[in-house]
């Protein structure tokens, strides 16, 4: 439960934030006050708050999903990948200005529209030079899906509540046995994708630092 919250809660929020990082660079002037607005709004509310609004104020909205179970899935997932989002939507930013300016006036040079350019030139560079803050961002996510639990999700905390009722005096190997499986979760991505990928980039010479 909670690796799927934390993958479905990505992918949105990978596609919502990758378009609102576009509307932020190309869009007409005006636009871009949208997706501002949005980054504004659900990165200063609290995600326990956005959980609560969708997973109870507005759950009878997610009743199509089948079931109280689905609804309140669904509920979690989509908090989760609106608050993602806005994070997604300012690393995906900084990526993309990060890509010499250079590279699109060369492409139009060469007869490429904005569109184009973007998606053959821009984007590809912009989303492996994301890649150490998207990292960062799925350890947060999958700690944060920790929340979901709030509105009765079943996910890794809420299960480590179930034990702790049955074995009260477990509580500590219990809870030292959740916070290694989370740890084990989120290294491997993070050293990678973190780490190595920084390293990779400089040596490549697209970013990373000094």
């Amino acid at each position: 439960m909670t690796l799927a919250l934390t993958l479905l809660s990505l992918l949105v929020g990978f596609l919502v934030g990758l378009l609102l990082a576009l509307v932020r660079v190309y869009a007409p002037y005006g636009l871009n006050y949208i997706a501002i607005g949005y980054e504004k709004i659900f990165r200063g509310i609290p995600l326990l708050v956005l959980i609560f609004i969708f997973g109870a104020a507005l759950l009878r909205y997610f009743i199509w999903t089948g079931s109280l179970a689905n609804a309140l899935f669904f509920a979690a997932m989509l908090s989760l990948a609106l608050r993602s989002a806005a994070y997604q939507s300012e690393i995906f930013r900084g990526a993309i200005m990060s890509v010499d300016a250079g590279q699109m006036m060369a492409a139009k040079s060469i007869g490429m529209n904005t569109f184009q350019a973007t998606r053959n030139i821009i984007l590809p560079q912009a989303l492996r030079l994301s890649l150490p803050g998207w990292a960062n961002e799925y350890a947060v996510v999958i700690k944060d899906t920790s929340l979901a639990s709030a509105i009765g999700i079943s996910d890794l905390i809420y299960q480590a509540q179930a034990f702790t009722w049955d074995y009260p005096a477990q509580f500590l190997p219990i809870i030292l046995i959740v916070a290694i499986i989370y740890f084990v979760f989120t290294y491997p991505v993070t050293r990678y994708l973190g780490e190595s990928m920084t390293l990779k980039l400089r040596q490549l010479g697209l970013g990373g630092g000094r």
